[in-house]
């Protein structure tokens, strides 16, 4: 019997999925990506506006995008991530076709078909990629898990949608999730 080659996709495969496909390139290997779910679209939807109104009242210089919005994190790996929320303070990384190195901020929403995939190798990728913080929000526990993950403060802190979480890239942003309404 046979060993399956395994098929070794690259940017410009990634960039010729249809629009309407979501899906994600990490290392060689295309992951689809279910439809989100109301309740994620409504989280997607309060933090974006929770996070540029604070960047707005500041006049800040760092730019907010929610998906889908392509992340290549490395220029020399064939990974191309769609974050629900990247923040990104750098604006050369920013192209036409999104964004070439790592954001400052990630967020990821949480779908039921396979947590797995933000929990594990998503965590993995952004700490390597050298993303400064990485938050994983699950609507099904209702638990907001914060990484810290700069080199020398690697934290983690996990809180509830009962709690006001601070974002640890301003020094005076606290997102009170309490105040999320589905």
């Amino acid at each position: 019997m046979g060993v399956a080659q395994q098929i070794f996709y690259t940017e410009d495969d990634y960039y010729n999925i249809p629009e309407d496909v979501r899906a994600e390139l990490i290392d060689g290997q295309i992951y689809y990506q279910a439809a989100p779910s109301r309740t994620h679209q409504e989280l997607l939807n309060f933090l974006n506006t929770e996070i540029n109104i604070y960047i707005r009242s500041k006049n800040g210089f760092c730019k907010v995008y929610p998906a889908p919005f392509a992340v290549k994190l490395s220029a020399d790996r064939e990974t191309i991530v769609e974050p629900d929320i990247s923040v990104i303070c750098d604006r050369k990384k920013l192209t036409d076709r999104g964004c070439t190195g790592a954001p400052d901020w990630i967020v990821e929403i949480i779908s039921p078909g396979n947590p797995e995939h933000d929990y594990i190798r998503k965590l993995n990728l952004y700490k390597d990629a050298g993303v400064r913080e990485y938050w994983i929000v699950d609507p099904r526990s209702e638990k907001v898990l914060v990484y810290h993950l700069e080199q020398d403060r690697f934290q983690f802190g996990q809180y509830t949608f009962q709690d006001k979480v601070k974002a640890g890239i301003y020094e005076d942003l606290w997102i009170d999730f309490k105040e999320f309404e589905e």
